[in-house]
């Protein structure tokens, strides 16, 4: 069934007033404004932690139709501040379909945001690069929006890992999906080593492709100690340490990096994605910086430099990690958009990491192989 949509308007930091329609929470929010180029997934963009803080504008024009349910959630939340589309499409059709999107983005008080040019904004964030925004439903008087913004934190200012990480250490069983169409979890194979995942925002699906690796898997809060990992490191508790995907500016993020500093010192098997892949770029002394409009979307070219094949890959960050790094690590990956660094691995350390999302979900599969690297690379080690 349709919904009735409410007026809508949005107020961008480079001065530009628009007004649209809205479905979702009834609210007025602020954020940062990027766009994704996926074809499909919306509820698992929407559900991934590393999209807090954020507004998201799908080049993709149809957004709704296929509705939610609960097993395509990536966390237990909905994290980014709103989404914004060309049309939303109430009337969703799909056999696993729980509920709409309308409905799912209210019990989670995320706004979103239709009957708006999305090619428009496409090539506004790509031209002057992302921006803050504020949309409300609310309030329509421009000066009044630009007063909310201007008097509002950055995304850059929050540190938003406190908010999408774990507060409880806990155990994740669930391996990937099987492929009979049936859509149930597969049953976790035998384990044949143990890591803690440090959550900055882990999507789910990490997980479950990690334990489809063969790897036991404990999830552990970002106000981790390092000296106790060190020390079910050297018991043989565990055997790596995982650094996971998150939100925000990994700058920001001061008391992690020391504790990465002590994990690398100690020599442990590391593997880290998005965040944590620019988290131990920093640590090792190589700041980040941000891209004019950042990498998201499911169709991002990368080149593998060890094996020479291209893989078609899931991105979604900001950040990236400077050229100069390659003076203590080899270029695994590149980005043929940009030529980009997306993959390190460090000299004799045993330390990789990724900038791309090797789980998909959404997006292609094609760098799954990755998890299987971070097996034989701790069985490796423990030789």
């Amino acid at each position: 069934m349709s919904i009735p949509l409410k007026k809508a308007w949005i107020y961008l930091e480079n001065g530009t007033l628009l007004e649209a329609k809205s479905f979702g929470a009834d609210d007025t929010s602020i954020g940062e404004i990027v766009f994704n180029t996926s074809l499909s997934g919306y509820q698992e963009i929407m559900s991934d932690p590393s999209y807090a803080g954020q507004f998201v504008t799908f080049t993709m024009p149809e957004i709704g139709n296929v509705g939610v349910n609960a097993q395509d959630m990536e966390s237990r939340s909905a994290h980014a501040k709103g989404m914004l589309v060309r049309k939303y499409q109430g009337r969703y059709s799909n056999f696993r379909a729980e509920e709409s999107l309308d409905a799912f983005l209210v019990k989670y008080n995320v706004m979103g945001i239709c009957d708006i040019d999305t090619r428009y904004l496409t090539k506004m964030i790509r031209d002057e690069g992302a921006m803050m925004m504020v949309a409300s439903t609310k309030i329509s008087d421009k000066e009044e929006l630009k007063k909310i913004l201007e008097s509002s934190p950055r995304i850059e200012d929050v540190n938003y890992i406190e908010q999408v990480s774990t507060k409880e250490a806990y155990v994740h069983n669930n391996a990937t999906y099987n492929t009979s169409g049936s859509f149930e979890y597969k049953n976790a194979p035998t384990p044949e080593v143990k890591i803690a995942v440090i959550d900055f925002g882990v999507k789910r699906n990490i997980l479950n492709e990690i334990v489809n690796a063969k790897i036991a898997v404990e999830v552990i809060p970002n106000d981790f100690q390092a000296e106790n990992l060190i020390e079910q490191y050297q018991a043989k508790s565990i055997d790596g340490v995982f650094l996971s995907n998150g939100p925000g500016d990994p700058l920001v993020l001061k008391r992690e990096q020391e504790q990465i500093k002590k994990l690398i010192a100690a020599k442990i098997p590391i593997f880290g994605i998005c965040l944590g892949h620019q988290l131990l770029s920093i640590s090792h002394g190589y700041d980040t910086y941000k891209l004019k409009f950042g990498h998201h979307g499911g169709n991002h070219p990368v080149k593998n430099e060890i094996s020479g094949l291209v893989e078609i890959t899931a991105q979604n960050h900001n950040y990236n990690v400077p050229d100069n790094i390659i003076e203590i690590a080899d270029v695994t990956h590149t980005n043929l958009f940009d030529n980009t660094i997306e993959g390190l691995r460090y000299n004799d350390e045993p330390i990789f990491s990724v900038q791309h999302h090797p789980e998909a979900s959404p997006g292609p599969k094609e760098s799954a192989y990755i998890f299987s690297e971070f097996l034989q690379l701790m069985k490796k080690n423990r030789l």
